[in-house]
């Protein structure tokens, strides 16, 4: 059988955007829900941080969730299970207490998720898998008992392995768990980092869709596990949120169409005529795009690589970090920024 492997959906995402909103269900109408009806998918395992805040949510978000994904799946006779992920518990030291089992109920009664707070076998189709929800104080000991004592080859989980990219340009090697702690499986999956990636039998699956600029050209989606061969295929996502156009000198062949809601970034290697790159900036913006930034370049050596470094925040302090002359930790380093910039993140989300 095959199975739709789903993660870190995070609904709600950056402050209940409507915009942002719009754009994931872009996503599952025309793309995700459309896939599983075609092609008969009736299972599917959701790898963890379904919602976005862990202490709330915005009623109007909710309503959405619950009647255009969790009662859709529901209507469609989808098996649906759900593993536990750190932005779905309340507390940091528990998954006791989670909005999935708050949220996540049935429109009939019949069709009710499993959730998966603790580490736990699960069967398909003669094909054993252990789901590890996030690891916290209280289910540690569990969780690692778990992994060293199966003899399931399929783990699913939302896991912090470290030496894997969190985003682009930066990967985490200072927390979590290490790889070898997996070795013994034909493959493991997770949810948690929203860039996807892989390294030997362990996978990170990645976001479906795009949240930050840290986002922008790296492939989003979901992907397929059939449990008779282990073949994973990735079903990319065609949509794209945020937009970067380089402007050479022409408006000519550029992009002016389809971009409503969009974050764009002007790239600007030559203008050498500033009224015709008015004009042009002015049908970007009657496309009614969310953000338009302009970027300068900076020298007449400007290439291709160097216009690919106009990125977002994390890159950018990344690369900056990277040229500094200290005798400091570099990776601790970007890690302690990452997290400020996280923080601040989820503090401008729950203004």
């Amino acid at each position: 059988m095959k199975i739709a492997l789903i993660t870190d959906t995070h609904f709600g995402a950056r402050n209940d955007s409507e915009v942002f909103n719009d754009y994931f269900f872009k996503f599952y109408d025309n793309i995700f829900f459309p896939y599983l009806e075609e092609n008969n998918i009736k299972t599917v395992i959701h790898l963890g941080d379904i919602t976005d805040r862990r202490k709330f949510i915005n009623f109007k978000t909710l309503q959405k969730f619950r009647h255009d994904f969790v009662w859709k799946l529901g209507s469609m006779g989808v098996d649906t299970h759900v593993i536990i992920g750190n932005h779905d518990t309340y507390y940091k030291n528990t998954n006791e207490v989670n909005s999935m089992n708050s949220l996540f109920t049935s429109f009939d009664g019949e069709h009710e998720p499993w959730i998966y707070e603790q580490s736990t076998e699960v069967e398909f189709d003669g094909c054993k898998m252990l789901f590890v929800p996030w690891i916290c104080p209280e289910n540690q000991e569990h969780s690692m008992k778990m992994i060293a004592e199966t003899d399931a080859q399929v783990l699913m989980g939302h896991l912090e392995i470290k030496g894997f990219t969190m985003y682009r340009g930066f990967a985490n090697f200072d927390h979590g768990l290490d790889r070898e702690v997996f070795g013994k499986f034909d493959c493991a999956f997770s949810g948690h980092f929203h860039h996807k990636s892989s390294q030997g039998n362990i996978h990170y699956l990645g976001a479906p869709y795009e949240m930050t600029w840290s986002d922008y050209d790296s492939p989003r989606g979901f992907h397929l596990f059939d449990t008779e061969t282990g073949d994973i295929e990735f079903i990319q996502n065609p949509y794209n949120l945020f937009v970067k156009i380089i402007y050479r000198g022409t408006s000519k062949g550029l992009r002016t169409e389809g971009l409503e809601g969009a974050y764009i970034k002007v790239v600007v290697d030559e203008k050498s005529d500033p009224y015709e790159f008015d004009k042009y900036i002015e049908r970007l913006e009657s496309g009614l795009p969310s953000d338009i930034k302009i970027v300068e370049a900076i020298t007449q050596d400007t290439n291709d690589e160097i216009i690919s470094q106009v990125d977002d925040t994390q890159t950018i302090l990344a690369n900056t970090i990277d040229k500094l002359d200290v005798e400091v930790d570099k990776n601790k380093l970007k890690q302690l920024l990452n997290d400020l910039y996280t923080e601040a993140l989820d503090i401008e989300r729950d203004a």
